[in-house]
């Protein structure tokens, strides 16, 4: 993975363009656009600073969330997905998925759907995905962080039920066993596997296939912007969380520069 920000390349916008109304002329160019956002992604920036070399931020903002409200994102990220596993030889929809949730911190100003995680101590937010065996976010939700795992993940899988049509297996933690593996199972004819280290065993201990799960969260650490959870809306961090996993495809089709 690309661990610097770069604008999209030329064959990369070609693959992505469609999804975005080009159809008119505009007076701001959308690739720009898009370029921004990826780029305050990658950085971090508070949105008053964004780079002179990219529009005024109030133009890319106002996309940004156009976007989001009417689905463009999660098309984007859907689609994407189906590219890099049409890549890597596998079916358009995943058979078996892991699901798990994060817990971060929220800055000072953001009051809005936030609350204590018991467990790991974190006053902020919560961030429910599911995964592929590769780490890709097939669907992601975000929540106050003391809102139980297995409620979220209902919500999380009814959501993203189209996406998971094929689905035979969820791998999940011990979190998820109090009501949702009965809800999978009698909503969407779902087996739940919990997997988890051995109880003999000390330290870090890789699970097999849910271990993808957590790498997925450790990308986050590449993208600046989720470091923390900066937004006022949960929907804009679920936003975020797609343009990462949609930054990290792209990255993989065109390595090389211009």
């Amino acid at each position: 993975m690309n661990t610097q920000f770069s604008e999209l390349t030329d064959s990369q916008w070609e693959v992505i363009k469609d999804f975005f109304p080009i159809q008119r002329k505009r007076k701001y160019d959308l690739r720009n656009i898009a370029d921004a956002i990826f780029w305050m992604l990658r950085t971090g920036c508070q949105w008053r600073n964004l780079d002179s070399k990219f529009p005024n931020w109030r133009i890319v903002y106002y996309y940004k969330r156009k976007f989001e409200l009417d689905g463009t994102w999660q098309k984007l990220n859907d689609f994407l997905n189906e590219i890099e596993r049409w890549i890597q030889n596998r079916e358009p929809l995943a058979s078996l998925v892991s699901v798990d949730s994060q817990s971060v911190k929220v800055v000072p100003f953001c009051s809005n759907d936030k609350g204590v995680d018991g467990n790991k101590k974190i006053n902020g937010r919560k961030r429910h995905i599911i995964v592929d065996t590769m780490g890709l976010i097939i669907g992601a939700i975000v929540s106050a962080a003391n809102h139980n795992d297995g409620n979220q993940a209902q919500i999380l899988f009814n959501r993203f039920r189209e996406r998971l049509k094929r689905c035979k297996k969820v791998l999940g933690d011990g979190a998820y066993q109090n009501g949702f593996d009965a809800w999978l199972a009698a909503h969407m004819s779902i087996a739940l596997e919990v997997a988890s280290r051995p109880e003999t065993t000390r330290g870090f201990v890789p699970v097999k296939f849910r271990w993808v799960v957590e790498r997925t969260f450790s990308w986050a650490c590449f993208f600046r912007r989720l470091s923390k959870d900066y937004e006022k809306t949960v929907e804009s961090s679920e936003t975020w969380l797609l343009l990462m996993n949609c930054s990290i495809i792209l990255s993989r089709m065109a390595p090389s520069a211009k």
